[in-house]
């Protein structure tokens, strides 16, 4: 009898009946499961992977350890030391294999809460989620072994465990872990306890129907990490901090990807790759630049059981991997100018609390590298480039930005200036960096020795150290996009970055429907998908059996936010057209067929302006114009910006960032912090009074102002 019978036989023994048994591939980690599950015709269309950890508690050396077994979601973080202060248990540390074989019989890959059994139970403590219990949601439940499945749901894997207590036996622990996360981040930070009433007031009333749960105004880092996962943006990766990029986020990486590699190729700049690993004498040779990124740089200290004999870092930036190679192939002015953009991921090993896209520890992006002879043609390219970022954010992602220049103290390390654009997240009030722009001066030129003969000494003897740039974007950017424009059922997209722009759903067929009609109404929508196509509207027909119209709409607009559905039914095929439902606003209009090649593209455009106006609407709203030093952090709590006069010292920023950080707690529980930095020294200073020198004065410190400077509380 194979492991998976033998599981089924016993489920059947305590009445508790799997939706489904099925027998896959061997597996050894969430996501191969995942697929291997997705690649079985049996597995049910909707279901969620269960997680069970098994700790070792410190014990007394004589003492035989009591494992500490734990069953939640696979998306679900389990702070093990705050768990294990609640349990009274110390020092949690991941059970070895020999452990799981002693106490279970099984490896890691074939771990499941059905190795609990009558004589297991006893012996060991055991945890469940709580959101678990009752739960109709469907989870895959190991069968013993690495190559079996079954699927339960919450109520029926509670009660399976429910059966085994018995009088003496350990009490089953019933834990909520978003409480439990909650107090982690806080014993991090140093911040008081979020209050629950504030969690409770953010359910959303009837959340079993409803793609996201929670309230985007009331506890928005909830409702931030549901959408991602809920649109299948992003997978949770067994690595604290790194994450997957599933094909309906990465599709949006491509696009932008795509834009900007034809403008940068324009300007001459051409594609090319460094290696990922960068000896530490090189990195050490920059120091100023290398400080800003010490404390994250992840080392390889080790190759297989052998030490190595100098670590070897992973790059936090490429300036220190690319410029010795510049310094060989720059050998005159007419190797200039150089320029170089690789995409790629850098690494950097935060140990602030992460949030998909925009704080983690791998994250992709492009960084180009440029020297010039001039100082003047490199300023002219930082220009350029920033204006391309700008383009990239409310062009394609309909998020509106402003450029301006950062502070000597925010500006790159190393660096002569840095330009940027910056963003803005009404929902908390906060500012974010959306990319920047540096020009490098000629102090890594100077470092790494790249120079050419000057053309303009009438000797031939003088020599000049090039002029560099280097310029980056990230995928940051879909952070900042799903958080400006989600709502409360889930994912918007913007139409141009959207990998569908356009749904096709058939309508109005019920059990009466001839197979005549279903098949006219099933074809109308293939041939208008079709049709679309063909004029370079990114459309698919939904003709999906076993799901009703309702499933679908919620399936493409409020879970993965497509911008635009498209309804027909037996009364549309009647009278020619087809029902328009915009996702961005939940308008709804007729549409004739006749025209519909024209009428689509042209309503994408309407929506794709629609959500860049009314998100930069939203954000110059918040821009508030401070002379008064009382009125900036009363304005901070309101979830604005404020723009002051200021005299652009690092002491006085230092100081407005420590004293409005005294002043106010933060509104957003998971940011870093309260106090205000700056943001940028906008280019355009024309929406302000204008600076009368000597007569306006630094809202921070009474000392003459020099231009407007936007500062706020920042991710």
């Amino acid at each position: 009898m194979t492991s998976l019978e033998s599981v089924t036989q016993s489920l059947a023994g305590l009445s508790i009946n799997p939706v489904a048994a099925i027998a896959h591939s061997a597996t050894n980690s969430p996501a191969t499961w995942r697929e291997a599950l997705e690649a079985t015709s049996s597995t049910p269309k909707s279901f969620e992977l269960i997680k069970i950890l098994v700790y070792k508690p410190k014990t007394a050396k004589t003492a035989t350890p009591v494992p500490l077994v734990v069953i939640t979601r696979e998306a679900t973080d389990v702070p093990s030391g705050v768990l294990g202060k609640t349990l009274g248990l110390k020092d949690l540390r991941l059970a070895s294999e020999d452990l799981l074989q002693e106490f279970f019989s099984l490896d890691k890959n074939s771990l499941s809460p059905l190795a609990l059994n009558a004589k297991t139970y006893p012996k060991v403590t055991t945890v469940i989620d709580n959101t678990i219990i009752g739960s109709s949601t469907l989870f895959a439940v190991r069968a013993l072994s690495s190559s079996s499945t079954v699927f339960l749901s919450g109520k029926d894997l509670h009660a399976y465990l429910k059966n085994l207590h018995s009088e003496g036996a350990p009490a089953l622990h019933e834990q909520d872990f978003e409480a439990l996360k909650t107090t982690a981040d806080e014993a991090a930070s140093g911040k008081p306890a979020a209050v629950k009433e504030k969690k409770d007031d953010a359910k959303i009333e009837g959340a079993v129907q409803i793609a996201i749960g929670v309230k985007k105004e009331v506890d928005f880092a909830t409702w931030y990490t549901n959408v991602l996962i809920k649109a299948d943006m992003l997978e949770y990766y067994n690595v604290s901090g790194c994450y997957i990029l599933r094909p309906w986020s990465y599709s949006i990486w491509e696009i932008i990807q795509e834009w900007f590699n034809i403008k940068i190729k324009e300007m001459d700049v051409q594609n090319a790759y460094f290696p990922m690993f960068v000896s530490a004498k090189v990195l050490e040779r920059e120091k100023d630049h290398v400080e800003g990124f010490s404390p994250e740089v992840a080392w390889v200290t080790r190759a297989g059981n052998s030490d190595l004999e100098e670590p070897i870092a992973i790059r936090p930036t490429s300036e220190t991997v690319m410029y010795p190679y510049y310094a060989k192939w720059i050998q005159s002015h007419r190797d200039l100018p150089l320029k170089l953009n690789q995409w790629n991921s850098v690494v950097r090993w935060e140990f602030k609390n992460p949030q998909p896209f925009l704080r983690t520890r791998e994250f992709l992006w492009q960084e180009g590298h440029t020297a010039h002879l001039t100082k003047p043609e490199a300023d002219k390219e930082v220009l350029e480039i920033l204006d391309l970022y700008r383009r990239v954010y409310e062009e394609l992602l309909a998020v509106p930005v402003i450029p301006g220049v950062k502070s000597v103290k925010e500006k790159f390390a190393g660096g002569l200036y840095t330009t940027t654009v910056e963003g803005f997240v009404p929902t908390t009030g906060r500012g974010i960096q959306g990319a920047t722009s540096h020009s490098l001066g000629q102090n890594f030129s100077r470092m790494f020795n790249i120079f050419v003969e000057d053309p303009n000494d009438p000797t031939g003897q003088g020599k000049t150290y090039v002029w560099q740039n280097s310029w980056g974007l990230s995928t940051r950017v879909i952070g900042v996009m799903v958080m400006i424009h989600g709502d409360n059922q889930g994912l918007v997209l913007p139409p141009r970055v959207a990998c569908v722009q356009a749904v096709v759903v058939p309508c109005g067929i019920t059990a009466k429907t001839s197979d005549e009609q279903r098949k006219a109404i099933n074809d109308a929508c293939e041939a208008l998908a079709t049709s679309l196509k063909k004029v370079g509207v990114k459309a698919k027909a939904d003709l999906r059996e076993g799901y009703t119209p309702g499933f679908k709409f919620n399936d493409w607009e409020q879970k993965v936010g497509v911008p635009l559905r498209l309804e027909i039914g037996p009364a549309d095929l009647s009278k020619q057209q087809c029902i328009a439902v915009r996702r961005d606003i939940g308008a709804k209009a007729p549409l004739p067929l006749a025209h519909i090649t024209s009428s689509v593209p042209t309503l994408l455009e309407i929506i794709q302006a629609d959500m860049f106006k009314r998100a930069q609407e939203t954000y110059f709203s918040r821009i508030k114009e401070i002379t008064r030093w009382e009125d900036v952090v009363p304005t901070l709590d309101d979830k604005c910006v404020v723009a002051i006069p200021w005299c652009e010292e690092e002491a006085c920023e230092d100081d407005i960032k420590e004293r409005s950080g005294r002043a106010s707690e933060p509104q957003d529980e998971r940011a870093p912090s309260a106090g205000a930095k700056s943001l940028c020294i906008p280019y355009d200073q024309s929406r302000w009074t204008p600076i009368e020198p000597g007569k306006t004065k630094c809202v921070g410190c009474g000392k003459d102002a020099k231009r407007w400077t936007l500062f706020g509380r920042s991710y």
